[in-house]
């Protein structure tokens, strides 16, 4: 008959590695962190058009120059400043589209072959949610279109 499996528990080295304790998370500094984020909040509409900019920059590009692997790659990269940014500019949808836009890119070589429908759908999208001012990451709309491209991106196997 087999011997239960023995557990053997190793000692965390790491603390004495690094000089002690790590201390707890500084309350009023978290505090201090969240105050200025909201200071900056009125701010938080005119970045996100400033990004929304640069997302029509990068479609205008493809649509003038190709779809190039240097067009490829900026509409890329701005579809990941805003995966990123969307949450923090309360556009939660922004983040969940835009991280289904860069599954759709982020390997270069595939990047090339990813179907521009599917690309563009993206990008209307993340303009629709911020046009329509979409900030609820439950919208019934907003939800079911980021469903619906999420399902085309996991569908080709992404």
């Amino acid at each position: 008959m087999a011997q239960p499996p023995e557990l053997i528990r190793r000692p965390n080295a790491l603390r004495s590695k690094l000089g002690g304790g790590f201390g707890g998370i500084d309350a009023a500094a978290v505090a201090r962190a969240e105050e200025a984020l909201k200071a900056l909040s009125s701010q938080f509409d005119q970045w996100l058009q400033d990004e929304i900019v640069k997302l029509d920059t990068a479609e205008a590009d493809i649509r003038a120059d190709g779809y190039t692997e240097k067009t490829a790659e900026y509409l890329y990269l701005r579809a990941h400043d805003l995966k990123g940014l969307g949450t923090t500019y309360q556009y939660p949808l922004v983040t969940r589209i835009a991280g289904s836009l860069c599954r759709l890119m982020d390997d270069p070589s595939r990047r090339m072959v990813a179907p521009w429908p599917l690309v563009e759908a993206h990008i209307n999208a993340i303009r629709a949610v911020v046009r329509d001012r979409i900030q609820a990451e439950d919208h019934p709309v907003g939800t079911e279109l980021a469903n619906a491209l999420e399902a085309e991106v996991r569908a080709l196997g992404l």
